[in-house]
């Protein structure tokens, strides 16, 4: 076993060797590769065709739907344990992205190539029900976004957006600017600007330049 093996089934048996059998940790090792992405950077954008599926050591990915415009809106996060359903279904189409993924913070992931994630799905029971609850949660999430977009005012979707964001970072305390959230809600800056105002205000947060408190959580 290589040096590369050894590593990765360590990072496996970290989190993974209660969810996977055993012969499936042993392909893992076999096929897959680590790689460490740092924050901005995109692991997958949109038309392009994935070789290879994630699944995430540590850190948080941001997936973000694009609209015919430009305009991006983030539909979730991925984060430690979690794998993407939608690059699932591009690989075993071989279709192009309709998503982008973008790094959150510094991540650490493996990757698995594409042509052996079906054969997984007929030989091992625990990848099978690993993909359909991945399936399940990012459904409950993109379902979770569109109900925001359609019945939350503008300052619930921005609370809400916070309370995600400490849940993902485990920090009431954020780092981040007032246009990073207007580009992820798909608003002007000016909006969240006032919108950061009222919360802080009504003592939900606590605002200063570039850093948010939540209060509330």
């Amino acid at each position: 076993m290589n040096t590369q093996e050894i590593i990765l089934r360590e990072k496996l048996d970290d989190y993974f060797s209660s969810m996977f059998e055993d012969e499936l940790i042993d392909e893992i090792v076999q096929v897959g590769y680590i790689d460490k992405l740092k924050n901005d950077e995109i692991l997958i954008d949109i038309g392009e065709t994935m070789t290879h599926i994630p699944l995430i050591l540590n850190g948080v990915v941001k997936v973000i739907r694009k609209e015919k415009k430009g305009h991006e809106l983030v539909l979730y996060f991925l984060e430690r344990g979690d794998t993407c359903a939608i690059s699932f279904v591009n690989c075993l189409n071989r279709s192009k992205s309709l998503f982008k993924a973008v790094v959150e913070k510094d991540a650490e992931i493996i990757f698995l190539p594409v042509d052996k994630i079906e054969p997984w799905l007929i030989n091992y029971k625990t990848w099978r029900q690993y993909i359909i609850d991945s399936y399940h949660f990012r459904l409950i999430e993109m379902v979770e976004s569109i109900d925001s977009l359609a019945f939350m005012k503008m300052n619930e979707r921005v609370y809400k957006y916070l309370n995600d964001k400490v849940k993902i970072n485990k920090d009431v305390n954020l780092e981040i600017t007032h246009q990073e959230i207007a580009d992820d809600l798909n608003t002007s800056r000016v909006v969240i600007t006032r919108l950061l105002k009222q919360l802080h205000d009504e003592g939900k947060i606590y605002s200063s330049r570039n850093k948010i408190r939540v209060l509330n959580f």
